[in-house]
């Protein structure tokens, strides 16, 4: 540890202020991290983290903690490389003594490339404190949250933790105002070199859909273009993908004559392949839902990859593009339902049906449509001949598709592909099982 002259601004007025040496303590203690849904379960770890604060101030001063990660609870998955930029995290820490208050610490979106294994890397997480009494305050380092590219894993202390600095604070140097603290200032800091994540992040973040729903328009404007909004969909998708998966999904239309061409979206490039896939392996395909005025289900389907894909290269479905001609008048809304991909490992080979049943979903689009004739939703329906059971199991294919049959495990992992949210910062089985 290293004393730091720390600038401290006095209570509103603009006047910067000698502050006394900073002071850093390391505290270690275990935590639980639960992952987004499709991450994977809970899993416990230790972490040490370094509090700085200044040693001492005056009431009405304030002064800025800060919070480095020293050692992570666990290291980055051997999934995936994890990009720069992409990790953000958040801490609270508790006051005591003096004052009594949850304080807010942010670190920035910054972080240099952390390969597989390696252990995390991420900013310093920075806030203020604005001391309005007198007395010794302490700071204790609390639960904090890893947000990967709007994923978040929530982390929290599963034994008491020891106080990280102590600020003895006395009378004079300004105004107290009567507040306790203000907290939550985003630091600009730098990223922290070696520093490292406690615990782990992942994979699926956030809620199941929104209930509002994109553009809407009326059905005989001159608007041609209907953008929808991205829902975050939980999809269900059985044994073959234990705890499911998330996803962003976007339903875009465009008006042709009185019917609507729908586009698809699904997160794109969000892990690598675990194996070498070949040419027209994956093909995807979903069922929207309608609701509001018309009702029943808008089939959509993109074509399978054109290309190989090689063993540890970004994965990404295509599009999905189908036609919905309304059969109702009035508003009506486009929700993403089921998913489901077809795996086909060899030409001409039976492909492997896997379905993927919306849990939570929401409306991405709501048009304002005029009946068509002929028109209205369809019922959904099922792609290829061999599907998973309703027990669980696989049906039955016989030798020759046992390439098939072994993508499976590949589509436990591929069908992840579909968002950062089943991507873990944490290979959760793998610790269960060695700790």
């Amino acid at each position: 540890m290293s004393a730091a002259a720390v600038a401290l601004l006095f209570g509103g007025a603009g006047i910067l202020l000698a502050a006394s040496p900073a002071q850093a303590a390391d505290v270690s203690y275990k935590v639980e991290c639960i992952p987004p849904a499709g991450g994977g379960g809970p899993v416990q770890g230790t972490t040490t983290v370094s509090i700085t604060a200044p040693a001492t101030a005056k009431v009405g001063d304030e002064v800025e903690v800060v919070w480095k990660t020293v050692k992570p609870a666990s290291n980055n998955t051997d999934l995936m490389d994890l990009g720069k930029d992409t990790v953000k995290p958040t801490g609270f820490v508790q006051l005591g003594g003096a004052l009594a208050a949850e304080v807010k610490l942010e670190g920035e979106r910054k972080n240099p490339p952390i390969p597989k294994k390696a252990p995390m890397v991420m900013s310093d997480m920075k806030g203020k404190i604005k001391l309005t009494k007198a007395g010794d305050v302490t700071i204790t380092p609390g639960k904090y949250d890893v947000d990967f590219s709007g994923f978040v894993t929530h982390c929290s202390p599963k034994e008491t933790v020891g106080v990280g600095a102590t600020i003895k604070v006395t009378e004079g140097g300004g105004s107290s105002g009567g507040g306790s603290t203000g907290g939550g200032s985003t630091s600009g800091g730098s990223t922290s070199g070696g520093s490292t994540s406690g615990g782990s992040t992942s994979g699926g973040s956030t809620s199941g859909g929104s209930a509002s729903g994109g553009s809407t328009s009326g059905g005989s404007g001159g608007q041609t273009d209907f953008p929808g909004k991205p829902v975050e969909v939980a999809f269900d998708c059985g044994p073959v993908v234990p705890g499911g998966i998330k996803t962003p999904v976007t339903i875009n239309a465009k008006k042709n004559g009185g019917s609507y061409d729908l586009t698809v979206k699904t997160a794109k490039g969000a892990m690598a392949s675990p194996m070498a896939l070949p040419a027209g392996a994956l093909k995807p395909s979903m069922d929207i839902k309608l609701g509001g005025a018309d009702s029943g289900m808008v089939k959509v389907s993109g074509p399978a990859n054109a290309e190989p894909i090689p063993d540890k290269a970004p994965v990404s479905l295509s599009d999905m593009t189908g036609t919905y001609k309304p059969g109702k008048t009035g508003k009506v809304t486009l929700s993403p339902d089921q998913l489901t991909i077809d795996v086909t490992m060899a030409p001409g080979a039976t492909p492997i049906n896997v379905p993927c049943k919306a849990a939570s979903s929401g409306v991405s689009l709501e048009l304002d449509t005029t009946a068509q004739t002929g028109g209205s939703g369809s019922p959904s329906t099922t792609g290829s001949t061999t599907a998973s059971g309703a027990s669980g199991g696989l049906a039955e294919t016989g030798a020759e598709n046992e390439g098939g049959i072994k993508a499976l495990a590949l589509v436990a992992g591929t069908v992840i592909l579909l968002g950062g949210a089943v991507f873990t910062f944490t290979p959760w089985r793998r610790l269960r099982g060695t700790r």
